[in-house]
């Protein structure tokens, strides 16, 4: 088929049309994160050469867009200098080892960045709303993260914690893709069903996390993640600006967009608005 016989026969097509549009924006996109994916292997080149460790974490809801935003992160990235890791469930020996143990495990090496997908959070969110652990090992854990993260940052690691804040509408629309995309379908579990039933116990155990866990030495950035393109450019950003590297290019705008990406002070502030304004907030 000829190139004027394909725009014939999609020309009275508005579906296809906007498929084809909606493409090349995302192709104008992806290509518009290339500069940003060249000064992350700078900040990996930096951390080599200085024997220097990075911890990422990367928490938020199901759909939320984490997964998506790893791979813009790691996509050219040296594979020899980078991992990115998603724990299971814990195996019945490691549930009576220290909660941390499994995760300590996976720290990097001098030169090394890991990337978590999900962390040690479960036991801050998803864990206490199923049911996965006690009331007294959730409030162990509240209590003493703090101090653990503040010892990681102690000991020298760059330590970044990005929050992937999506709002409820938009993660029923993506379940709904999942559901009847056959590409996605594997990405659609059992809990995943349940998270829109229970979003505002969720709610609460994040606004939790945020207000026990959100210190100087060791900040929550939050990103508002509904445009996915805008979530990812500014993740990278968040990451590039935590590591003074070497050879930056300075002719980037590395500032973050503030209509979208919140300290975790401010989004405790706006949760608390929220949560007041719905009657749900005491204090």
């Amino acid at each position: 088929m000829k190139k004027e016989d394909f725009i014939d026969l999609f020309a009275n097509d508005e579906v296809f049309q906007e498929y084809v549009y909606q493409q090349y924006i995302n192709v104008l996109q992806e290509d518009s994160l290339k500069a940003y994916q060249v000064e992350l292997i700078k900040l990996q080149e930096y951390l080599e050469a200085q024997n220097k460790k990075m911890i990422v974490l990367v928490e938020g809801r199901d759909a939320a867009g984490k997964g998506g935003a790893i791979r813009r992160i790691t996509r050219y990235m040296n594979e020899k200098h980078y991992r990115v890791v998603a724990l299971g469930k814990p195996s019945d020996v490691q549930r009576t080892q220290w909660y941390f143990q499994r995760y300590v495990e996976q720290f990097p090496r001098g030169g090394e960045i890991v990337i978590f997908d999900r962390s040690w959070y479960n036991r801050a969110m998803v864990e206490p709303v199923f049911g996965f652990c006690t009331k007294e090992e959730y409030y162990t854990f509240i209590q003493s993260v703090p101090t653990f993260e503040t010892d990681l940052v102690n000991h020298g690691f760059y330590f970044v914690k990005i929050y992937f804040s999506v709002t409820k509408e938009e993660q029923n629309l993506r379940f709904l893709e999942r559901e009847h995309n056959p590409l996605k379908q594997w990405k659609l579990s059992e809990i995943d069903l349940q998270m829109q039933e229970r979003w505002d116990e969720f709610t609460l155990m994040k606004y939790e996390m945020l207000k026990r866990t959100h210190t100087p030495k060791t900040p929550w950035t939050v990103i508002r993640s509904d445009d996915k393109f805008k979530a990812r450019l500014n993740a990278i950003k968040t990451i590039l600006n935590s590591v003074d590297y070497e050879n930056r290019n300075e002719i980037l705008d590395y500032s973050v967009d503030t209509e979208i990406v919140h300290s975790g002070h401010r989004e405790i502030e706006i949760m608390e608005s929220d949560l007041r304004s719905q009657g749900k907030f005491v204090g």
